[in-house]
């Protein structure tokens, strides 16, 4: 399907890569197991300033399956806010597309949804090579952040959380490569391999490239109801050492650093659903959640709401975006307090990937552990970040940070 695709200009795949079992809100798991949506109808790309309601009025006139991405920069629309940092990548804040033909595979059955003949579609599928390319050309990754000024970093924001201008705030770090030579199905195939994740995403918008390998939902409605799945804590695996794994999943679960910043974001997530759900109906269904991927063992909450009847989904977007557990809390200080300390632009990074159905329900996925390339101008990047509170050990924040960018820079190195 994937070499299938390769030829056009846009398209997007959400592959949960056989997490059917990964369900901790009990909503009976993904609505499919891989979804590709390519070509394109009609689209609007847009930067903050009135993107929102120039979506609504896109939605509201073709109403149908639509794809696309959030930029974590649409901040700069709701809460008045600026983005002057450097962005190698180019992702406007803002793409949505009508796709020409939407392939969804659910419990080895393919729908193929489209204006032509489905059987031209799938034979000529059928026809597409199978292998993928190896990877070449190995690209030179780069800190754009010594340690030292990581560190550095570190205790200027924990002094201002001494000083009450906040109590936890996300902070990242960029990794980055130029020039860049690769094939981005290759390096996507080899990074879900290494890191299987139930929110992979590999989004190709002419010549810029998301690919995704995301444990982390932002936002899920099914119906009247919306669900969260905020992540926060994360500890190594040892898969050679099942008694030391399981000691580090017990000791992830305990941690009361990580159970504070997780409980502080879940606080968040439900200020931010309270929003635009039904008086009382937000509620915590999971809280410290501990689940195991290959790399890491994560602790992840569940918050829940029935929406208001007349909440538009755009709007339940706008309320809620970007997430918590990519900003911190108080959310636009920490948002004013992430642009002078990061020195690179986020863009479709800590943003969000996803889908709206013709029924209306929507999924989207939070944007972490990906790899975002600029094919025209040969730039790569990638950030890691977690949340800074005032006990953090910068030293210890620097490792998580690497941590988590350790699939990436295998797959690349």
């Amino acid at each position: 399907m994937l070499n299938w695709a390769k030829p056009f200009n846009i398209f997007c795949l959400l592959d949960n890569q056989q997490y059917q079992s990964f369900s901790p809100s009990g909503d009976g798991g993904n609505a499919f197991e891989s979804l590709l949506a390519v070509g394109c109808k009609a689209n609007i790309e847009l930067n903050a300033g009135n993107a929102y309601p120039q979506l609504k009025e896109f939605y509201n006139a073709h109403k149908g399956w639509l794809f696309g991405h959030l930029g974590y920069d649409l901040k700069n629309e709701v809460e008045q806010l600026s983005s002057a940092n450097f962005d190698g990548i180019g992702f406007r804040d803002l793409h949505f597309f009508v796709p020409e033909i939407v392939l969804q595979l659910k419990e080895n059955r393919l729908s193929i949804f489209c204006d032509d003949n489905p059987q031209i579609i799938f034979d000529s599928i059928q026809a597409c090579s199978a292998e993928i390319s190896a990877i070449k050309n190995m690209p030179v990754i780069k800190n754009r952040l010594s340690h030292e000024q990581y560190l550095s970093t570190i205790k200027e924001i924990q002094q201002r959380i001494l000083r009450g201008d906040c109590y936890e705030l996300n902070f990242c770090q960029e990794f980055y490569a130029e020039p860049a030579s690769i094939d981005p199905i290759a390096v996507y195939q080899q990074l879900t391999k290494l890191s299987p994740n139930p929110f992979a995403a590999l989004y190709k918008l002419n010549d810029r490239y998301c690919l995704c390998a995301s444990p982390e939902r932002y936002l899920k409605k099914m119906g009247e109801t919306v669900i969260s799945q905020p992540i926060k804590g994360t500890a190594k695996r040892d898969l050679a050492n099942k008694l030391l794994d399981e000691e580090r999943k017990t000791s992830l679960l305990n941690s009361n650093k990580e159970r504070s910043e997780n409980v502080m974001v879940v606080d968040l997530v439900r200020n931010d659903l309270s929003k635009i759900c039904q008086e009382g109906s937000v509620k915590v269904d999971e809280l410290f959640g501990i689940y195991s991927f290959p790399q890491v063992h994560q602790m992840i909450s569940t918050v829940s709401g029935r929406l208001q009847n007349d909440i538009h989904w755009v709007d339940a977007i706008k309320a809620t975006f970007p997430m918590g557990s990519m900003t911190g809390a108080p959310k636009k200080r920490v948002m004013e307090l992430i642009e002078k300390y990061e020195q690179t632009k986020r863009g479709l990074f800590s943003g969000s990937i996803g889908y709206i159905n013709p029924e209306g329900d929507f999924d989207f996925n939070v944007v972490i552990r990906s790899i975002l390339y600029n094919s025209n101008t040969q730039y790569l990047s990638f950030q890691t970040g977690g949340a800074i509170t005032f006990y953090s050990n910068a030293a210890e924040e620097y490792e998580e940070s690497l941590l988590k960018a350790e699939a990436i820079k295998t797959v690349l190195q």
